[in-house]
């Protein structure tokens, strides 16, 4: 198992109402899932708009590791590093 190492989770405008109004929230984690998991600790509201019930990322929810999105990586086990940002992307549709 990766060490923990600490990253920034960038929180789009649209879901700050869910983490008390914070732009990035550092969180220590060793990959994506990891990640996902202290935010369900420190700030469930944010988790619940990012994850269902079943952990898994919901259908319009985009997770970038700086400019690489996860599925085009490791998916949830995505490693982190230091200094890495996750970015969580509501999708955006309209007509």
């Amino acid at each position: 198992m990766l060490p923990a190492t600490t990253i920034s989770v960038h929180v789009p405008s649209s879901l700050r109402d869910c983490s008390a109004g914070a732009r990035e929230l550092p969180v220590d984690a060793a990959n994506v899932r990891a990640a996902l998991e202290a935010l369900e600790r420190s700030h469930p509201a944010l988790h619940r708009s990012i994850c269902d019930e079943t952990g898994a990322v919901r259908r319009h929810i985009n997770l970038f590791v700086n400019r690489s999105h996860v599925r085009d990586l490791q998916g949830l086990d995505t490693p982190l590093a230091a200094g890495d940002v996750l970015f969580v992307l509501p999708a955006v549709s309209g007509g």
